[in-house]
């Protein structure tokens, strides 16, 4: 009996026995991990890169107008950051920073939400386990336990079944989010690259005016 589920009856009667039997802790779960899923689904749409080249090959293409269709963060970070430095300015890293702020708020977007269900999920499912026992060990002290079928064994067996549910929310959620965060990670290191390239192609002297000179030798 997989997941807790009869075998015997319909895939609807077995779910929603299975839901059932877990106490007031299963619809929690049943909500977390669908709030788990859909950040997991926004958040794999948002960490889109875009072309597969080399940031180096990018800048290169869009400086030569050979670029293709913007289809992700890099395309779109490049795009902006030539527009930022068609102009000349001053100080061009602070104006790349300011353009490239909102990609920094797609990268982290959904991430509090992931960590915080695959966190919580395991804990929800021990409460209803804890729960359930202190229910089972109730209605052994009363005797009422053994009038029902499976007896203290098929109790203990119910109560398991929120941990159980809480542990198939959450594991895959790690892995899925490990991925995530891998990704958002090498996103980062890209537009990090990108504003150095921009700035050492269109100021390349940014990286001496706040260089300070070196102190006099004191001749004795």
């Amino acid at each position: 009996m997989a997941l807790g589920l009869d075998p015997d009856s319909g895939i609807l009667e077995s779910i929603g026995a299975y839901l059932g039997s877990g106490g007031f802790v299963m619809p929690v779960l049943v909500v977390c991990a669908v709030v788990l899923w859909y950040a997991i689904g926004a958040r794999w749409a948002l960490l889109q890169r875009g072309s597969r080249k080399n940031v180096r090959v990018l800048i290169k293409r869009y400086a030569d107008g050979r670029a293709k269709a913007q289809d992700g963060i890099v395309d779109q970070a490049i795009v902006r950051g030539m527009e930022v430095c068609a102009r000349p300015r001053a100080n061009l890293r602070r104006y790349l920073d300011e353009a490239f702020g909102d990609f920094d708020g797609q990268l982290k977007q959904h991430a509090t939400v992931i960590t915080a269900v695959v966190s919580i999920a395991p804990l929800l499912g021990l409460l209803g386990t804890v729960a359930g026992m202190i229910e089972t060990f109730r209605s052994l002290g009363d005797m009422s336990l053994f009038s029902q079928g499976g007896g203290i064994a098929a109790g203990i067996a119910t109560a398991l079944f929120t941990t159980q549910m809480g542990l198939v929310v959450a594991v895959p959620g790690v892995i899925v989010k490990f991925f995530l965060d891998r990704r958002q990670q090498q996103l980062e290191l890209d537009l990090a690259q990108i504003k150095d390239l921009l700035i050492s192609r269109f100021d390349p002297e940014a990286d001496h005016r706040h260089v300070p000179a070196a102190p006099a030798t004191v001749q004795g």
